[in-house]
């Protein structure tokens, strides 16, 4: 019995181990610090029948940055935990991206790009297995009409971010992405919205996001109606228990200090006699919990 019990102790002892090593491999990596640059790329497809190319050599998918905006110079990026609007003009529509577009509309092949879910990490250590980088997907879901001679897109998209849980709040978080979505909004009145676009071939694709981040997978809920105060502005049920632990374990952690420590202390200080219930004190004081000691005629 007592070897079956010992061997019970090593083998819960050696699962501690290997769960306290990983979660040290998982806390050296690096996060995304608020306002942290994350670039998007997407699935390089064939203008001519929307199937995605591979790479010749490994046969894996070719990932290409998403166009380039005219606001910023660079591929579209979104911000870690930035909320608000950004506007991506796309200076010309190609022959090629055309036909692309005409795939994505026609959900004939989905706008599939990805995020990186944390920076590459800048120093690997020896002796470990290099860092493969995780992707998070996030597909664009275009909507709009074909046309003849052209087609009509909507210009507007919803853009929706995680991030991993947290137990805390802070205003301005780090932490490591978790999932997202992105969806074209009221593409059913491109006739005369504001917010869509004729498009023919040559023509600049002024795009515009709104974007949202949410510290946990789940959007927030309170009594049906959704909380839109993005990163960090929430408070949950997970943070008022977390809170009243503490606060309880700092009320326990005090008594069995002062009642094992401070007052024993204080006790003996007294001399001997004066914390004992019929003890008199010293010199007859009565300085303990007793009665004062009389004279007697």
């Amino acid at each position: 019995m007592f070897v079956a019990l010992r061997a019970q102790i090593l083998l819960l002892i050696a699962c501690l181990a290997a769960h306290a090593l990983a979660s040290a491999h998982e806390n050296s990596l690096p996060s995304y610090h608020y306002g942290a640059p994350i670039r998007v790329e997407c699935m390089n497809r064939s203008s001519e029948t929307g199937e995605h190319i591979e790479n010749a050599a490994t046969h894996e998918i070719q990932w290409i940055p998403f166009p380039v905006c005219n606001e910023t110079g660079q591929p579209l990026e979104f911000h870690y935990g930035i909320e608000g609007e950004q506007n991506c003009t796309i200076a010309m529509v190609s022959d090629p991206f055309f036909h692309l577009l005409e795939f994505y509309i026609h959900s004939d092949a989905p706008l599939s790009c990805r995020l990186p879910s944390r920076p590459a990490p800048h120093v690997e250590a020896v002796g470990e297995k290099p860092y493969e980088m995780e992707y998070i997907p996030l597909v664009f879901a275009l909507a709009g009409t074909l046309q003849l001679s052209h087609l009509h897109i909507s210009t507007h998209l919803n853009v929706l971010l995680h991030s991993t849980p947290k137990h805390h709040i802070h205003l301005k978080d780090s932490g490591v992405l978790d999932s997202g979505t992105a969806y074209s909004t009221s593409p059913l009145t491109h006739m005369e919205g504001s917010l869509t676009r004729r498009l023919v071939i040559g023509d600049p694709l002024p795009l515009s996001f709104s974007v949202r981040w949410f510290p946990t997978p789940a959007l927030p809920k309170i009594e049906g109606r959704v909380e839109w105060n993005g990163m960090g502005g929430h408070i949950f049920a997970s943070t008022i228990f977390y809170s009243l632990l503490s606060f309880l374990a700092g009320v326990v952690l005090s008594g069995v200090y002062f009642f094992g420590s401070v007052l024993p202390q204080r006790l003996r200080g007294r001399g001997l006699g004066g914390a004992t219930p019929l003890g008199h004190g010293m010199n007859g004081l009565g300085n303990g919990w007793g009665y004062q000691k009389r004279a007697v005629d």
